[in-house]
């Protein structure tokens, strides 16, 4: 929690309250339902939940911005965003029924009034949101094509919609299969930790 407050000392008694609370709804559900690897869990707030909320460092989303969360798994990065973002509205989708069973009990547990979590395919939401945001649950160019059509052309932030990205390793050449100017935001210049050494986000306006 405290590498939580390294970057985000501004939080609010609240935001601190869902944030601490965090580890032991994880640690509980990790062990009925593993969406974290069990080496990954005692590095929960550094390797999920600030790299999560890296998005932020990036952007603050105007109230009632619509956020959609593809193959957010345990819920990342949503259930972080929805915490730091409260006036931001975050449908979190997943195929597998058993991690929105998770995503679902934690954001009930935090009363997170402004995030949604279903099981569906990407291919089948029909809805239009301000950005997409994910954590490498495919190839750039294969995600840009499942959700170009996700993205309003209605604007209301300083960044124009598109796709928010968290990625690790080389992404060059990903990036020249995308249409589009990508901008790479990588994280080592926003955080300390190694772990952030080879981590990027990238963003894909869609217009």
């Amino acid at each position: 929690m405290d590498i939580v407050l390294k970057y985000f000392p501004g939080l609010s008694v609240s935001q601190k309250e869902r944030m601490a609370h965090l580890e032991n709804l994880y640690r509980f559900w990790n062990q009925q339902i593993n969406v974290i690897s069990r080496k990954d869990i005692d590095g929960l707030y550094e390797k999920h939940v600030l790299h999560s909320l890296a998005i932020g460092k990036i952007i603050r989303f105007t109230a009632g911005t619509r956020i959609l969360d593809v193959g957010t798994g345990g819920g990342f990065p949503g259930i972080p965003l929805a915490i730091l973002f409260p006036d931001v509205k975050f449908r979190l989708i997943d195929s597998i029924g058993k991690k929105i069973k998770v995503v679902s009990a934690i954001a009930d547990e935090l009363k997170l009034g402004n995030l949604s979590a279903e099981q569906i395919r990407v291919e089948e939401v029909k809805d239009e949101y301000d950005f997409v945001v994910s954590r490498a649950v495919t190839d750039l160019p294969r995600f840009q094509q499942w959700v170009g059509k996700n993205v309003s052309r209605i604007q209301q932030n300083a960044l124009p919609n598109g796709i928010l990205y968290l990625k690790g390793g080389e992404i060059n050449d990903e990036i020249k299969r995308c249409t589009g100017k990508a901008q790479v935001y990588p994280l080592n210049e926003i955080f300390d930790e190694p772990f952030f050494q080879t981590k990027v986000l990238v963003y894909l306006p869609v217009r």
